[in-house]
């Protein structure tokens, strides 16, 4: 019987190691699919000394015979994608038509959409919103607009991408002085770059809706790649101060053009603590040291930014709502190993707002939400050497168990260790998993 599809999701607000999950369940798959976000998301995989970090590749592009694919809900950075392409390549990695294909109707970042966004968060003063100023929200917004966006499929119309880019950037000029006196950027310029950028990536650029609904018509194997986490999405997310697409599971069909019954089997990525990025609010945040502890030893700085990331304790009660949210039916449990040391550990199991305690979570109330904890003992052991769940630390595998009760979904993949290898496979929860 043939396995079903995949979709790897985070379950937090980012940073949750799914690039490393999906790296271990490409090799089980035809394709990868980035569904969602742009060059904002941040996936590395460690194979042997070498450390790759991924923003806009899928990272099913390190497994031979593997199509990957950017699909229609990205919003595409062509000047990082080709940097990236260009990367991998020297570094010995093959990438080009035979393995990464692109969507034509994802839609393309542009110089305006970075200074923009860029602008925007600066102007914004004390109600900033933590931006990557990537240019992702002014790129979502202009595909909102219509008339001010730019798709993949036109940067191979020199004549129609020269005169749409003077339009634009004329517009775009007009805000920039109106609002920030900013003095305006060369059409030209910006379209002679993007020009090029339609020639390189001309052979990769296509329908990869239809590729994909041919594949699932066949019976090959698709894994759906999300960016950032579920407590980041635009609808279900601490709102505002989330990203600009949709990054649960829900985000899969529209974002890769597939029929909403062949998201296949949901996999949840989970931190054994919480970090976030930016701004908004965070209950088990540790601003304290515990905080840095954890931040010191999980080397917790942006990917993408390389901004020190906020640290805290397991937020059970926030996952259980993203869990279901997403339908995940199995957990992948990752940066076990960096808890080791602290003698005690916390896990959120709800909140109190008013002195009440919260029956259902809901992201509109975290900014006024304490967190309930629950305390279990730690462990002082080495995790990264264990391969087997009986060689983890009593405390551990309590520690997994607990997490398993709280969420009520299984924990299927554990991650002791950031290389390709240091992992632990409890059960077989997950279909696919090397």
């Amino acid at each position: 019987m043939a396995m079903r599809n995949v979709t790897v999701v985070g379950l937090q607000w980012g940073d949750e190691g799914k690039g490393k999950v999906v790296d271990a369940l490409a090799g089980a798959c035809r394709y990868v699919v980035r569904f969602c976000g742009g060059a904002n998301a941040g996936h590395s995989v460690t194979i042997g000394a070498e450390k790759y970090a991924m923003h806009l590749i899928p990272c099913g592009v390190f497994n031979p015979g593997v199509m990957n694919v950017i699909g229609n809900g990205v919003v595409f950075d062509p000047a990082v994608a080709i940097g990236e392409i260009d990367g991998l390549i020297q570094r010995g990695v093959a990438v080009g038509p035979e393995n990464l294909r692109i969507s034509a109707a994802a839609h393309v970042v542009m110089p305006y959409h970075r200074r923009q966004d860029a602008l925007a968060e600066a102007a914004a003063a004390g109600a900033k919103i933590g931006t990557t100023a990537r240019g992702i929200g002014p790129c979502y917004a202009d595909k909102a607009m219509r008339s001010t966006a730019i798709r993949v499929g036109e940067l191979a119309d020199e004549a129609a991408l020269r005169e749409k880019i003077a339009r634009i950037v004329a517009i775009k000029n007009t805000i920039f002085a109106a609002l920030y006196n900013e003095p305006p950027m060369d059409a030209v310029a910006v379209a002679e770059e993007y020009v090029a950028y339609g020639q390189r990536l001309a052979p990769m650029i296509g329908n990869t809706g239809a590729m994909l609904r041919r594949a699932i018509a066949s019976g090959q194997r698709i894994l759906f790649e999300g960016g950032q986490g579920a407590m980041l999405d635009v609808d279900h997310g601490t709102y505002p101060f989330v990203t600009s697409s949709s990054v649960s599971a829900c985000g899969v069909p529209a974002g890769a053009g597939v029929p909403p019954g062949d998201v296949g089997q949901v996999v949840g990525v989970i931190k054994a603590y919480t970090s976030r990025v930016g701004a908004g609010p965070f209950p088990t945040e540790q601003d304290n040291d515990t905080g840095e502890y954890i931040r010191r030893r999980g080397k917790e700085y942006g990917t993408t930014t390389g901004r020190a990331r906020r640290c805290g304790w397991f937020d059970a009660f926030a996952v259980g709502y993203t869990a279901a949210l997403s339908g995940a039916e199995a957990l992948v449990l990752s940066l076990l190993d960096v808890l080791s040391g602290l003698d005690e550990l916390k896990i959120c199991i709800g909140y109190r707002v008013g002195g009440r305690l919260l029956e259902e979570f809901d992201p509109t109330v975290l900014a006024k939400a304490e967190a309930v904890y629950e305390t279990l003992p730690g462990w002082k052991e080495d995790l990264t050497g264990c391969r087997k769940l009986a060689e983890l630390p009593s405390a551990a595998r309590a520690y997994v168990r607990r997490i398993e009760r709280l969420i009520g979904r299984p924990v299927g993949f554990i991650s002791v260790g950031p290389e390709r290898t240091a992992n632990i496979i409890p059960n077989a929860t997950i279909e696919g998993l090397r």
